[in-house]
């Protein structure tokens, strides 16, 4: 039986120059590693409405999805017995409501472009960081 690919989304949230970086806690093998914050794809749920409703459940906030970043960034999914593919997609997102708290993660870190290379971050989400350095700039709209 062919294995489905498993989405998972990331949510890029930016407020003043500075983009939010999660630092798991579970599971044991990727703990201490950095992400941007979100989960799995629900069936039936588009991603979109993925990376809003991961905000909720793991930060405490309210955003609003604005748009992709980048394409996807294929990473193998660990399962009980297995590995199946799986791919990333980020998101830009929007708070509208609410400051981001650690519900699901260890710690939360705001960083600037400078800071983003500092942290051990999932493989997944390293491709990402090239394209999210420039919208941390001074004067970067939240619409592309």
């Amino acid at each position: 039986m062919e294995q489905q690919t498993l989405v998972v989304v990331g949510a890029v949230v930016i407020r003043d120059g500075r983009v939010l970086a999660a630092q798991r806690a579970d599971p044991p093998t990727l703990r201490g590693r950095w992400e941007f914050p979100g989960g799995k794809v629900d069936p039936g749920e588009s991603s979109a409405d993925a990376v809003v409703r991961e905000c909720e459940e793991e930060l405490g906030v309210t955003v609003r999805a604005l748009h992709r970043i980048g394409g996807d960034a294929s990473f193998p999914a660990p399962g009980r017995s297995h590995t199946r593919p799986a791919v990333l997609r980020l998101w830009r997102v929007e708070l509208l409501d609410g400051e981001p708290e650690a519900l699901e993660h260890l710690s939360l870190r705001w960083l600037t472009a400078d800071d983003l290379r500092t942290l051990a971050w999932l493989p997944a989400d390293v491709p990402f960081l090239d394209q999210i350095a420039p919208l941390l700039a001074p004067g970067t709209a939240t619409h592309p």
